[in-house]
């Protein structure tokens, strides 16, 4: 599958559409909790491991507020609002320096994720283009 990434663009922001809920349907919560742990142990050795917990308890627990998100916004249950609040992501992420080359480190970490799952091609595109979109504004 080719996952492109979208080039960075400060002005004009992609629209950001939520993904099919059928992505959580399809892979259930252990799947999602399972695919966003392949992705932060890759982030954990990428160019931009900097940016993320070094402590083991505190990456875990990063792990645990990335999985409650995405599995809230795909339908799921509220866990991300229960445990943290509305999502606010653009503040949450705001002390971190984000780069247009670290959201495609990001975003290439996410794409070998996603190679590692059996789902549907339209439901891997749609997850996919909501993480391509939702990451330009996560720039800053």
């Amino acid at each position: 599958m080719n996952f492109a990434i979208t080039p960075y663009q400060k002005e004009n922001l992609p629209e950001v559409q939520l993904p099919d809920k059928a992505f959580l349907k399809e892979l259930g919560e252990t799947g999602i909790r399972k695919l966003v742990d392949y992705h932060y142990n890759l982030l954990r050795k990428s160019k931009i491991s900097h940016l993320f917990a070094k402590d083991d308890d505190e990456f875990e627990k990063a792990k645990l507020r990335s999985s409650d998100f995405f599995i809230q916004i795909l339908g799921g249950r509220p866990y991300f609002n229960e445990n943290r609040g509305k999502p606010m992501l653009v503040q949450r992420h705001a002390p971190f320096k984000i780069t247009p080359k670290a959201r495609i480190t990001w975003l290439e970490c996410y794409r070998d994720a996603l190679k590692t799952i059996v789902i549907e091609e339209r439901l891997m595109f749609s997850f996919w283009n909501y993480l391509n979109s939702l990451s330009m504004r996560m720039i800053n």
